[in-house]
């Protein structure tokens, strides 16, 4: 076989075979195919769309491309959580202590920014100290001594997924069902799971901008799970606007500390409480959702959630006194307040281009070995069916390198649309999927 006909075959539509797909993937983990050609496959996928089929078969070449966990001399069940992506989610920070909290074990592989979306392993990166390159045996170490930890990808798991992650980012091929179905179920399956909670995002600032299509991914995801052998139930949430008012890395941290202690946007808090409500559900925890979102929200009212992130942070050598210190935090050197030119209301925000103002500021990538600025980012004041008025502040842009405030500042004022009216409310939590 040879790339390029592999190239012309999916840009001519035809199917792959299974075969065809693990000498695709196989051969690009060690590096037989360059970059160059993937992305050209890649692209040829998202253009052309990949069947149920091919979709499997790259699951499972990804998922095999390494080594998958063997957790089940833990004594308890294993559940994760997986995001696909938005502005402002911070939801792994809150979730997995809670979780943890409750008896559960919580190994979570996460990944990095994509695109306008941040990444729960930038995030936890920017508390200072904070590892999130650990082996895999101390991966286990830390799971088995508080039952959470959060890690990245390791040379170990889907080292397939890794390389085209970071390619993906940076070539305009992140928005494909096929390819984030893959991309999500393998790196999560190689975990040894016996449970997925999945929050599927639509509006927007989600790369899924259609509720349909939303849907159709989250279908693929649940129907996956269920022919690997792993209860899978994925939420349609909506991503119209950014989750929460903090977007940037250490911004998002300082927003999770103040859900973890009680406070922090409505918005996230219901959030988090209906993840890790289906997380102890699944995991066998509690006899129904309900129950669970009572004893999660009992973790944070018992201020238990918050001692096990502290403890978290603390077995990956982060520092712990973040909790009690946010201002140990990274901080940006500026602000910019962006306001409101007209009486009215925030009658909708083009939630994908504050995702894009915060990338422009430095706390995304633009090329896949760019470095982040943990410390940039925003603080919204103006969300969807607030009442504002003409010099009021939208949105505050916090950030380091004057060159970058430009093209950052106007896209955030030209994410805005103020009308005359409120908007009609749209729900946080739309429906549920393999429930």
């Amino acid at each position: 076989m040879r790339a390029v006909d592999l190239i012309r075959r999916k840009r001519d539509s035809a199917e792959l075979s299974r075969d065809e797909i693990l000498f695709l993937i196989n051969s690009y983990t060690c590096g037989d195919i360059p970059d160059y050609q993937m992305s050209a496959w890649l692209m040829a996928a998202v253009c052309r769309g990949l069947t149920r089929a091919e979709i499997a078969a790259l699951t499972e070449a990804m998922l095999h491309s390494g080594r998958v966990l063997d957790l089940s001399g833990l004594p308890g069940k294993k559940v994760d959580k997986h995001s696909t992506g938005g502005v402002g989610d911070k939801t792994s920070l809150v979730l997995a202590p809670i979780v943890a909290a409750c008896g559960l074990f919580v190994p979570m592989i996460s990944g990095r920014g994509l695109g306008h979306s941040g990444g729960t392993l930038d995030k936890l990166e920017s508390i200072p100290g904070f590892n999130v390159n650990l082996s895999l045996d101390d991966f286990r170490r830390v799971l088995e001594a508080c039952g959470c930890a959060l890690i990245g990808q390791t040379a170990e798991i889907a080292p397939a997924d890794k390389k085209i992650y970071a390619l993906r980012d940076v070539t305009g091929t992140v928005e494909s069902p096929g390819l984030i179905c893959s991309s999500i179920m393998s790196k999560k399956l190689a975990e040894g799971i016996n449970a997925l909670v999945l929050d599927v995002k639509t509006g927007s600032g989600a790369f899924m901008k259609r509720p349909e299509d939303a849907s159709n991914l989250a279908e693929l995801m649940v129907e996956t799970g269920a022919r690997i052998g792993t209860r899978v139930v994925a939420l349609i949430t909506d991503m119209d606007q950014p989750l929460g008012r903090a977007v940037g890395n250490a911004l998002e941290v300082v927003e999770a500390l103040d859900v973890l202690a009680g406070g922090g946007p409505p918005d996230v808090r219901e959030l988090c409480l209906e993840l890790s409500a289906w997380m102890l559900y699944l995991g066998e925890r509690v006899a129904s959702v309900a129950e669970g979102k009572t004893l999660g929200a009992e973790q944070i009212a018992t201020g238990r959630a918050r001692d096990k992130f502290a403890e978290i942070i603390r077995l990956q050598g982060g520092d712990p006194a973040i909790m009690d210190n946010p201002g140990r935090l990274p901080r940006a050197q500026n602000t910019f307040e962006v306001v409101s030119p007209a009486d009215g209301y925030v009658s909708a925000m083009r939630c994908e281009q504050l995702g894009r103002a915060c990338v422009a500021l430095g706390g995304g990538r633009e090329k896949k070995d760019d470095a982040i600025d943990s410390a940039v980012g925003l603080i919204v004041h103006g969300k969807t069916g607030d009442a504002v008025r003409r010099g009021d502040p939208l949105c505050s842009l916090h950030y380091n390198s004057p060159a970058r405030l430009a093209e950052a500042r106007h896209l955030v004022e030209t994410a805005y649309c103020i009308a005359p009216q409120p908007p009609l409310g749209r729900p946080l939590i739309q429906h549920i999927i393999g429930a």
